[in-house]
């Protein structure tokens, strides 16, 4: 079990109840728990009372698996946390037998208790400073041990943990403080807090469904509510662990009636006198002269007249919450791990709408989960914009369904490296990405990004249908340290200061980390030790680092050491952009790339790649200029006999000369009556001109889809288990933009079996979420988002090409994200629910 779920509490604020119930709220109350109910989200029973009469009560769902018996209001649930209210009133009844005192040092009662200066009001008030019990047992104690108030005192005594705080330094919620109480309150009555309890608190008040009960009482009455879990459609036991055979923290267990009565006590003096009782109800006033707002066992308002607390424990999860001046009391005390209820209850009572959960199931479904197991058969039940059931699960009444029919149903595809964000501004139903499956694409790629803020607000003023996130490009942060012109040299010191200075406050609003574009001129006069520096910073915040590295031809071997070494120094996750093989006569040395990148794996250094499924590449033409060397006819042959085709590379766009758009290299050296090389030389000098006389144009001058690489270390790039896939894609000029994600389906899955299935979905959800550290996405996994893809593994292909290259595919049938169908029919639906994903890492030393 993790310290996560062993957690007796969990914080509320106290609830405001708008005014008396009125008839509508008990209808809609009604409507709103029937509901739940009915879709399994509530197991459990509810009281609504003013003036101590119940104006509203209901009992949904069973007592117990095994006998199926239904629940009644006289059903007895583990309180939890609530029980610490009678634990605290049995010590102010003690104390009013003069048998303590709430300033007693604890020691006084517990001599073994190792602390001299936590007193008893310390423990009431979770003010001592003392660790969880719950982490204690669990390091020093192993699965067969149950837990008792005396083996908690032994663990402290035995180990003496440093306290958190001086004590009363401040509130910090405490389970441990209240199993003491437990035992001073055994001491100084001389009876077991169980009778004590029964004879001081269930008899004087007539309670007939109360009693403690734990793993050290043998017996337990029939009306005992077991607690259960649903996990895919089915109730499941979750009940009380190894932890509980202790006491005054938790384990009593009661009734919604019997807590009625118990809560009108508290208007009177039936147990304790009035100025005795207000101690309950004052908050803990800290040394530095704060308020905590919780008193003996209860959460408090500024006023003190409303006062609520939560118990949360297994499978049980309760509220009850006070309002004195309105005489209005309302408890829900429920059994089956599922918090929705209490918040709906709260929001009807402090005069709200309320949001019911809405669920949709996809039914009979080739499900793939993403972790590259095999499919199998299963629905999916989505619950907002999460995943919440998987296996064979049957609708609810009127709950919207999608039969499936037997196709695939993925997590939503994750494009690693997207140039799509640009063209959502005019296409916010993102066409060209949930037509090949994606559901999120990471931007901020080869060096480029926008800032955070701007992102978010672009995201909030106009919604698309797909996520965004983003690394922190190393040429935009050169440029606003640098300047725009200044970016052909080395970075001086204090323009790296400044650098590093904001990318430290991008990655803190949740940049994924740095992304460098190396081989292009803004990024390429940079030194290692200026990007090095960088990405020690996003490090620190536990950020990543992505690459398209400083050269995929002659430069190769050298910009694979350098991401290697990043990886190494900085001890984070690295990435190859788009990895490839780009010199003709270095082609075919895929395995000696690769075998590189695993020997670094080996040696500890988290480096991936990921890789588009084409053998041409799109970029502006001075990239095949490795020594920035555009006038030089010999490195413009070079680059000709090398680096591309030019009979197969297409010029996609020419500002300087519209016509040249759509021809290849060749076509137009032929037009010109001239060799490639020369044409090659000429075409950008004439861009360079273009630019130099129009510095105001808005857009790419010139771009070039370069065919350079070979379709066998493309395949074995594609194969290599740590390579995920990105299209590098945009809106139009290379067909990767509207297809590169089919056509691993249709072509490296289908056609020439590079990847199986299975392999190519967990490279495209899981593989890359986890490479790029986005969390709760890649997999079909309840709790996850539920950003899911339908398509016909038979079918499914790419169409576009490039005399076409704005072409939709085909066979992806359906696509949710967070929940929402975006697409269907070959068509957006006009639903925009895709959000900006920041990274959650803090960072490091915080």
């Amino acid at each position: 079990m993790s310290k996560v779920c062993l957690f007796l509490i969990a914080f509320v604020r106290v609830v405001t109840v708008c005014a008396q119930p009125t008839p509508k709220q008990i209808t809609t109350l009604d409507s709103a728990l029937t509901k739940l109910y009915e879709r399994g989200m509530l197991n459990g029973v509810f009281l609504l009372a003013q003036e101590g009469k119940a104006v509203y009560k209901k009992a949904f769902g069973i007592s117990n698996l095994t006998t199926r018996e239904p629940l009644k209001t006289t059903s007895a649930f583990n309180l939890a946390s609530i029980s610490k209210q009678f634990t605290g009133m049995m010590i102010m009844m003690l104390k009013e037998k003069d048998k303590l005192s709430f300033d007693d040092k604890v020691q006084r009662h517990l001599p073994e208790f190792p602390y001299s200066n936590i007193t008893i009001r310390h423990l009431l008030n979770h003010t001592s400073g003392l660790p969880e019990y719950f982490e204690l047992a669990t390091q020093y104690y192993n699965t067969l041990d149950t837990l008792t108030n005396e083996k908690v005192l032994q663990l402290l005594k035995n180990h003496q943990p440093k306290l958190a705080f001086e004590p009363n330094g401040k509130f910090s919620y405490c389970n441990t403080g209240y199993v003491l109480l437990a035992m001073v309150i055994e001491k100084a009555s001389g009876m077991l807090i169980q009778d004590y309890f029964n004879q001081q608190i269930v008899k004087p008040l007539g309670l007939k469904d109360t009693y403690l009960y734990n793993f050290t009482i043998k017996q337990y009455p029939a009306n005992r509510v077991f607690g259960v879990i649903r996990e895919n459609g089915q109730m499941l036991p979750n009940d009380l662990v190894r932890l509980d055979g202790v006491s005054g923290d938790g384990n009593v267990y009661s009734s919604v009636e019997d807590l009625l009565k118990w809560e009108q006590a508290l208007y009177t003096e039936k147990l304790v006198s009035a100025s005795t009782l207000k101690e309950a109800f004052t908050p803990a006033k800290l040394n530095d002269g704060t308020i905590s707002r919780y008193g003996f066992g209860w959460f408090l308002d500024e006023s003190g007249k409303k006062m609520s607390h939560t118990g949360s424990w297994v499978g049980f999860l309760n509220n009850i919450s006070r309002d004195i001046d309105k005489k209005i009391t309302w408890i829900i005390l429920t059994s089956s791990t599922d918090a929705t209820a209490r918040s709906i209850i709260k929001d009807i009572l402090e005069g709200r709408s309320p949001q019911l959960p809405n669920t949709n199931l996809i039914a009979n479904a080739n499900l793939m989960d993403g972790t590259g197991t095999a499919a199998r058969r299963a629905s999916v039940r989505m619950k907002d914009n999460e995943i919440w059931e998987i296996g064979d699960l049957q609708p609810f009444p009127n709950e919207a369904v999608t039969n499936a029919n037997g196709l695939t149903l993925t997590p939503g595809f994750i494009d690693a490296h997207s140039h799509h964000f640009g063209g959502l501004e005019t296409h916010p139903g993102a066409e060209a990405l949930v037509s090949q499956g994606i559901t999120t694409i990471v931007i901020g790629q080869d060096g480029g990004s926008f800032p955070m803020d701007t992102l978010l607000s672009r995201m909030n003023k106009r919604p698309v249908s797909v996520n965004v996130a983003t690394y922190t490009g190393h040429s935009t942060l050169r440029s606003k340290a640098m300047g725009a012109k200044s970016l052909y040299r080395t970075a001086k010191p204090e323009e790296i200061e400044k650098m590093k200075a904001e990318l430290k406050t991008e990655m803190s609003k949740g940049s994924l980390g740095l992304a460098t574009g190396l081989e292009y001129e803004s990024a390429f006069f940079s030194n290692r030790d200026e990007v090095l520096q960088l990405a020690k910073v996003a490090a620190e915040a536990n950020g990543r680092y992505i690459s398209h590295i400083r050269s995929e031809d002659i430069g190769l071997e050298e910009a694979l050491d350098e991401i290697i070494d990043i990886g190494k120094q900085t001890k984070m996750p690295v990435q190859v952009s788009h990895i490839k093989i780009a010199k003709r006569d270095q082609w075919g040395r895929s395995p000696e790339v690769l075998a590189k990148l695993q020997k670094a794996r080996s040696e500890g250094i988290n480096i991936t790649a990921d890789c588009y499924p084409y053998d041409f590449w799109n970029s502006t033409l001075r990239v095949l200029f490795p020594k920035r060397d555009y006038t030089n006819l010999e490195s413009a042959a070079f680059a000709v006999n090398q680096l591309f085709d030019p009979a197969g590379s297409v010029l996609v766009r020419f500002a300087p000369n519209t016509a040249y758009a759509g021809k290849t290299i060749a076509e137009i050296a032929n037009t010109r009556n001239e060799k490639p090389a020369q044409t090659l030389m000429a075409l950008i000098a004439q861009a360079g001109d273009f630019e130099y006389k129009n510095p105001d144009y808005k857009g790419s001058i010139e771009t070039i889809m370069g065919k350079s690489m070979s379709e066998t270390d493309v395949a074995n790039f594609l194969a290599w288990p740590f390579t995920g896939i990105c299209s590098d894609g945009g809106w139009g000029g290379h067909p990767r933009g509207y297809g590169a994600f089919t056509r691993v389906l249709g072509n490296y899955v289908r056609n020439t079996k590079t990847l199986t299935l299975e392999t190519a979905v967990y490279k495209m959800t899981a593989l890359t979420a986890e490479s790029l550290g986005i969390p709760n996405r890649g997999l079909i996994k309840t709790g996850y988002f539920a950003d899911l893809v339908l398509f016909d593994p038979n079918t499914v292909k790419d169409n576009a090409n490039i005399q076409n290259s704005t072409a939709l595919s085909s066979g992806i049938e359906k696509v949710w994200v967070n929940g929402q169908m975006v697409y269907q029919n070959q068509q957006p639906t006009g639903r925009f629910s895709g959000v900006f994903i920041k990274s959650p890492t803090p960072q490091r030393g915080n």
